[in-house]
């Protein structure tokens, strides 16, 4: 139980009953062997902007280019409610990358998914501030100087870390033109049960890996991210190419040939056996100068972790907008939101057979119920020729 809970703040769950099966060896058949390499953002972003935003009355040069954002599949002329996605600890706005293909197949709709301070492409003058405050507040900034003073209805999506600041901005009204709130996969007590066991868990991560391939593999056969075309347009946002001058040898290094295929795969390749072997040793040494690290020390984030959940289930409720919560599980919610449930304050809708990454595992279940919530509160229409 408290591995399953400490792996529900900030990173996703090892695989599980569902989805992925524990044990699973995620076979593909003789001989074949899945596609691993990286997808790119235009797959499911029409344009990346880069917003400046002003702090303390001025302009803070610092802040060149502070926050990616993705304005995804939009065509001119595009009309409907904003949806804002703010991604997960160690995540960045390409996790929404295939989440964000659906839902704009099924809803009229416009999407903005930005990277949060201090992950993905940010920079900010003290990109170590992390705080439930200063995220919110950045999340304002970068709405009114995308819009002005007359910001179109937005829905929040949060994920996780994200899901906690999309609270805390509702509850700030942040954002004047808020239409509805949705929280996926982040409860207080939950959260707050995990935070003892999060270190022990960040530290059995790998902290390196031999190329964005290998930390794509690893992603997936971890069981971090179920859906490999997920993680393989994702995981380009959680990890970079690690410079040169910092470069150290590292004993939990994760390179090629990692989780190896079955046994009986392994007696297939026969002949194949010393060609494959010279192969990946060519591979390696051209990766040898290609070491990717973490984007994001999440260990350093701690002293915000209680800030970001405590109160969170109280503040949720708080929100007047229509609110929908999503889970990987109904053991998830706790003793207020299962009464604030009862009395139906919120509307809750559980995903099973997912991992902690709810959109990225199942992200045509998390745009059908995301659609059928803004089509019945009137925020939007389905497409024409959408069947629900």
């Amino acid at each position: 139980m408290e591995k399953q809970l400490h792996l529900n703040l900030l990173s996703s769950r090892p695989p599980a009953a569902g989805g992925l099966q524990a044990g699973s060896k995620m076979r593909m058949g003789p001989g074949r062997r899945r596609d691993f390499s990286p997808l790119g953002w235009s797959c499911y972003f029409q344009t990346v902007e880069d917003v400046e935003v002003e702090t303390n009355g001025g302009k803070d040069i610092s802040l060149l280019l502070p926050f990616r954002l993705g304005w995804l599949r939009l065509q001119p002329g595009s009309q409907g409610p904003v949806l804002l996605l703010l991604h997960g600890g160690g995540h960045s706005a390409l996790s929404w990358a295939v989440f964000t293909a659906v839902i704009c197949d099924r809803i009229n709709c416009r999407v903005v998914a930005m990277d949060l301070r201090g992950h993905g492409d940010t920079k900010v003058q003290d990109s170590e501030d992390l705080s439930a405050e200063t995220m919110a507040s950045d999340i304002s900034k970068v709405v009114e100087v995308l819009y002005g003073d007359a910001p179109p209805p937005i829905l929040m999506i949060g994920h996780s870390m994200g899901g906690a600041i999309a609270v805390h901005a509702a509850a700030a009204n942040h954002i004047p033109s808020l239409l509805g709130l949705c929280v996926i996969d982040v409860v207080e007590g939950t959260a707050m049960d995990a935070l003892n066991s999060m270190q022990s868990f960040l530290r059995s991560r790998p902290k390196t890996f031999k190329s964005l391939e290998n930390a794509i593999e690893w992603s997936v056969k971890s069981g971090q991210i179920r859906n490999i075309e997920s993680a393989r347009v994702s995981m380009g946002g959680q990890v970079k190419k690690q410079e040169e001058q910092g470069r150290r040898a590292e004993t939990n290094t994760i390179g090629g040939g990692i989780l190896e295929e079955e046994e009986e795969e392994e007696e297939q390749e026969g002949e194949e056996q010393s060609n494959s072997k010279r192969l990946k040793e060519e591979e390696q040494e051209r990766q040898r100068s290609s070491v990717f690290e973490w984007r994001v020390d999440l260990s350093r984030t701690e002293r915000f972790w209680t800030g970001w959940f405590r109160g969170l289930s109280a503040l949720f409720l708080s929100c007047t907008s229509p609110k929908l919560l999503l889970l990987a599980g109904v053991d998830r919610l706790d003793k207020d939101l299962t009464i604030g449930q009862m009395q139906g304050k919120f509307q809750l809708q559980v995903l099973p057979q997912c991992g902690h990454a709810v959109h990225e595992d199942a992200p045509d279940k998390v745009a059908d119920a995301i659609a059928s919530f803004m089509v019945r509160h009137k925020f939007t229409d389905f497409k024409e020729g959408f069947l629900c």
